[in-house]
């Protein structure tokens, strides 16, 4: 979908500012390359986050808190 958004835009840069969209279509790889540790970097912290978030969780879930048997709740 940003595909279909990205090709009509630069083409439209093309016909504005020629050079602008060449180099637009020099950097935007090397930007791409450069982002590439900053998203490890996040999909580190968020698994991180989610095995503590298990962790915490784990007594309760152990012990069935939260959890709904038909159309009851746990709490009466």
């Amino acid at each position: 979908m940003k595909l279909l958004v990205a090709i009509p835009l630069w083409l439209l840069l093309v016909v504005v500012c020629w050079p602008l969209a060449l180099l637009a279509l020099v950097l935007l790889p090397i930007l791409w390359l450069l982002s590439i540790p900053f998203r490890v970097v996040g999909i580190a912290v968020r698994a991180t986050l989610a095995l503590l978030e298990a962790l915490l969780f784990l007594p309760a879930r152990i012990l069935g808190w939260g959890r709904r048997h038909g159309s009851q709740s746990v709490r009466a």
